[in-house]
């Protein structure tokens, strides 16, 4: 049975790598479970936590998904990881409801589960969550947006440019966030596209991926050629819309606003690409939670959260050139010094 098991995790697991750190610390094994290893985000986030695991002595295995959503080889690098006697998991999680049953497998094996990045639902599925609040990173660019558009936020024509038809935490509350933020009354706080604003043009999912967010950008032009603000989920999804946009002539006067604040995206910003980006840290998010599996195979410690949220906030910060009253940002200069965290 655990022959299968492990064979199974090695199959749906093959587009993942194993890396681990030195073995002085042999009794302490940890995973990052991300969502692919393409996305530079989780190529950061990646890196970090290998750096940290280097320094505190922690066997530390990576795996991803496939694509953003594979959330089958997540499910298999879990049981992986109970089969191999980790300590502790840090999954940035593609389904955050589909994969609570493998979560609460492995915590009944006595492993720490750790959410970076994307909160599990209930977010108490796992043992702590560090991450960036995402509903204002979202509202940091819907306050922006408006701003920035000023009278004329009235007759906004809104692209929504989503993750995944799953609707996992992360994209609920970037999307939720916006529309707040821009003035736009909600529907039901915990799902995306039953707002009744007649200035929202439609949603359509990117996978957070670059040709996604091109297709999507492409869908909704045909159903609105009028379009003058574009939401996205991430960087990736926002240059593969602003590629669509370029096509149809229309770069130069849409206003596009995004998440992530990676390295890359600081640039599209400096170059005009992104109007504004609200930036978070995964380096951090990842040596925190490298830091707390440690901490948790020492003394059975969990890590506590920020007071007053839910989760251990690992902040943000909106990044634009061109600021607006009433809207904190920083410049691009210091968001390239800060990119990644």
């Amino acid at each position: 049975m655990k022959n299968t098991l492990i064979a199974t995790a090695i199959g749906a697991l093959a587009m993942g790598t194993v890396l681990s750190a030195p073995a002085q610390a042999e009794g302490i094994g940890a995973c990052l479970i991300t969502k692919t290893d393409t996305n530079p985000f989780f190529v950061k986030m990646k890196e970090g936590a290998l750096a940290k695991a280097k320094e505190l002595g922690i066997n530390l295995k990576t795996y991803a998904g496939k694509v953003d959503g594979d959330s089958e080889s997540q499910v298999a690098a879990i049981e992986t990881c109970i089969a191999d006697g980790a300590k502790g998991i840090l999954i940035t999680a593609s389904d955050t409801k589909g994969i609570v049953p493998a979560v609460k497998q492995a915590q009944e094996a006595g492993l720490l589960v750790i959410a970076l990045d994307t909160p599990l639902e209930p977010i108490d599925s796992a043992d702590s969550t560090f991450a960036t609040d995402n509903f204002l990173a979202g509202e940091l660019i819907g306050k922006w947006a408006a701003a920035t558009l000023g009278d004329k936020a009235k007759d906004a024509k809104i692209a929504m440019l989503d993750l995944a038809v799953s609707q996992p935490s992360v994209g609920v509350l970037r999307d939720q966030g916006f529309l707040k933020g821009f003035g736009i009354e909600l529907g039901d706080p915990n799902k995306w596209g039953d707002e009744t604003d007649p200035r929202i043009v439609g949603n359509e999912v990117t996978a957070g991926n670059e040709e996604g967010g091109r297709k999507a950008m492409e869908n909704l032009l045909a159903k609105e050629p009028g379009i003058n603000v574009v939401y996205t989920i991430n960087e990736p999804a926002a240059a593969g819309a602003y590629e669509a946009l370029k096509a149809f002539g229309r770069e130069n006067d849409v206003l596009i606003v995004s998440v992530d604040g990676g390295c890359p995206g600081v640039q599209n910003v400096k170059e005009g690409v992104i109007g504004a980006t609200s930036q978070q840290y995964p380096l951090l998010m990842a040596s925190k939670g490298v830091e707390a599996i440690a901490k948790w195979a020492k003394d059975g410690t969990k890590p506590a959260n920020t007071p007053g949220k839910a989760f251990f906030d690992t902040g943000v910060a909106l990044v634009t050139d061109k600021a607006v009253a009433g809207v904190e940002s920083i410049d691009t200069k210091t968001g390239t010094d800060r990119c990644w965290g």
